[in-house]
């Protein structure tokens, strides 16, 4: 009986977590979109501040955020969804919502000023939040964090990326490189000797 406890005590919280992730909708990031020789493409959220510059229009040049909603408010055109777009995606609509309407042939500049930050816990010096910069690997955020502690397991991670509530293992052995996306929780685990 007393095995039984503890094989269920062990077992349950995977099968809770399976649980959960059968019930969950797909995740937003997939695991391919974060292993690999290139960065994902950099999309914006809630909490990015973009620079707008439209050449010849300096009434509509300025730094914006997105807001709570996804949207960046400009004027003439109004709120403009941002949410999910990468930087040019974002300068593609801008352009259709100011062309021929407001200016003839626009010319829109977008780049990226604030970046969400990432979190990074556990068997690090630092733990906190920091400021994403653009490509940013775990090897790099755990650099930033102050580099592994005594205790850490150094041969894996776990990430919670944002949007989603169940934690991805991913293995550090190999040479693979793992990006970072803004808002994502590193969570350095505890090795076990």
């Amino acid at each position: 009986m007393i095995f039984v406890r503890r094989l269920l005590r062990l077992l349950l919280p995977t099968l809770m977590a399976a649980t959960v992730v059968a019930g969950c909708a797909a995740p937003s990031v997939s695991a391919q979109s974060v292993i690999g020789s290139t960065p994902p493409l950099y999309k914006l959220g809630t909490g990015d501040k973009v620079r707008i510059t439209v050449f010849g229009e300096q009434s509509l040049n300025g730094e914006y955020p997105v807001g709570p909603d996804g949207t960046i408010a400009l004027p003439l055109i109004g709120n403009v969804p941002a949410r999910g777009l990468s930087a040019s995606e974002l300068q593609t609509s801008i352009v259709t919502k100011l062309s021929p309407a407001y200016i003839l042939d626009p010319r829109v500049s977008i780049d990226v000023v604030n970046f969400r930050p990432f979190y990074i816990l556990g068997e690090v010096s630092r733990p906190g939040f920091y400021p994403y910069a653009d490509s940013l690997s775990v090897a790099q955020a755990v650099a930033i964090a102050g580099g592994y502690s005594y205790r850490a397991n150094t041969k894996k991670v776990f990430v919670r990326h944002a949007g989603e509530s169940v934690e991805q293992e991913y293995s550090l052995k190999g040479g693979k490189q793992i990006w970072v996306i803004p808002g994502d929780t590193i969570r350095v685990a505890e090795r076990f000797f």
